[in-house]
């Protein structure tokens, strides 16, 4: 057994001291401190020091990296047997079990094949089965309440979450990707989730499929399948097929249009990095508003309310559709102007534009209205559809504005994007309370 295997196995086995939560109730962290304590005062030799040092624990003589965990496990353990704050003990068992079983999954799968996506395949494998066994582990000894569709959807979505988060941070930065995992099951936990066995099961399964061709066509990054697998789930359990169907429409014409004419367009200086493969930031600055908008409609039960979450989620895709169009086929013509002042400029210079990039962002925002009008419950199709298509249209134009006088100079590309999309989702939501 390599030693990188043996350190993720005794990682597992710390972590195990989860599973007693349910005996020990509030004294629940007192195992995990214990641990911390040890890591804080063991020598830097001896077997104990050789079985948990990763290699920045033996320049600092210390383990850092278990102490760090244990510390992060016995917080969460707090915030799950505390009668003030109660977060359920589900949702602390199956962080901790996703992270550290988790690990010692990514090391199996690394005796085999030690390349990027296996290691994040065998990670979320293992992190979700662990979390599906710790769930149901306290949901048998306590009188927490789970069903199974929603007990599935948690592991599933802690497991995705915890391994975007490892590949958008440091590896072994255990610590953020425990806590940040465990307060993001809290928040899932509390949502009044009402889903079926089948449709948990076509959400993983499309998803992964989905997320799968992505990256083995080069139009994804392994933290960008992550991140798209992640939002697929999300919207589907928490919106309906019909919202995953305006999400990936945007999702593969937009990843079409990037390898469309890649070479020209890398000659030209206006191709994306990374062979056109998006990652999780790109993602995220096309689809954050997106994301917020469906779990904005799974929190409140208030008809109106959720029709205007509706029309932002529709309202931000559409932008990012119209955006992403604009750039890919755009960045093929001359000659570019600036958006600004209509003088010509550079092909790839910010906020420049061509009539045919124009175009072809104004068809990309009618194919998102047409795919939610046919999609999405909208009392009235054909407003509604010029509703969304006026707001992909603003968030283009908005992009392009940002592009000519802000970007580079004080946000970068991706924030650029978030805005221009929450401008697609704002002025969506205007148009239906004036117009519906």
């Amino acid at each position: 057994m390599t030693s990188t295997l043996r350190r993720a196995a005794g990682f597992a086995a710390v972590g195990s001291l989860a599973f007693a939560t349910p005996v020990l109730g509030i004294a629940a962290a007192v195992p995990f401190a214990a641990v911390a304590a040890i890591a804080a005062f063991v020598g830097d030799d001896g077997r104990l020091f050789e079985l948990f040092a990763r290699p920045g624990d033996r320049q600092d003589g210390r383990l850092t990296g278990l102490l760090g965990f244990a510390l992060a496990a016995a917080a969460l353990a707090v915030l799950a047997t505390v009668p003030e704050t109660r977060m359920p003990v589900s949702a602390f068992v199956a962080a901790v079990v996703i992270v550290a079983y988790g690990n010692l999954g990514e090391q199996l799968v690394s005796r085999w094949n030690d390349g990027a996506f296996h290691a994040v395949a065998g990670f979320t494998l293992a992190g979700y089965l662990a979390a599906v066994g710790g769930q149901a582990l306290v949901l048998s000894v306590t009188d927490e309440t789970l069903s199974l569709p929603k007990l599935a959807f948690l592991a599933a979505v802690g497991a995705f979450v915890a391994a975007l988060l490892r590949e958008v941070l440091f590896k072994h930065d255990d610590p953020l990707v425990l806590v940040s995992t465990g307060l993001l099951l809290w928040l899932f936990h509390e949502l009044p989730i009402d889903v079926s066995p089948l449709e948990v099961g076509a959400a993983l399964a499309l998803t992964i499929v989905l997320g799968y061709v992505s990256y083995a066509l080069g139009t994804a990054s392994v933290a960008g399948m992550l991140t798209g697998i992640l939002l697929g789930v999300l919207t589907i359990v928490l919106g309906g097929f019909g919202w995953f169907a305006v999400l990936i429409t945007f999702f593969g014409v937009g990843a079409l249009s990037t390898k469309f004419r890649y070479e020209s367009k890398r000659r030209r200086g206006v191709a994306e990095d990374n062979d056109g493969a998006r990652g999780s930031g790109n993602v995220l600055g096309n689809a954050a508003v997106a994301m917020v908008a469906v779990l904005g409609f799974a929190a409140t039960e208030q008809p109106g309310v959720e029709l205007l979450f509706l029309f932002a989620f529709a309202g931000s895709l559409a932008a990012a559709m119209s955006d992403t169009l604009s750039s890919e086929v755009g960045g093929l013509f001359d000659p570019p102007r600036l958006i600004t002042t209509f003088r010509r400029v550079e092909p790839g210079t910010d906020g420049a534009v061509t009539w045919q990039g124009e175009l072809a962002g104004l068809l990309g925002a009618v194919l998102v209205a047409a795919v939610a009008a046919l999609t999405l419950p909208l009392s009235s199709p054909l407003v509604g559809a010029l509703i969304i298509a006026l707001g992909g249209l603003g968030g283009m134009t908005v992009d392009s504005l940002l592009g000519a006088t802000v970007e580079g100079k004080h946000v970068g590309n991706q924030a650029v994007n978030f805005l221009a999309t929450l401008s697609g989702a704002i002025v969506s939501i205007a148009l239906a309370v004036v117009l519906l």
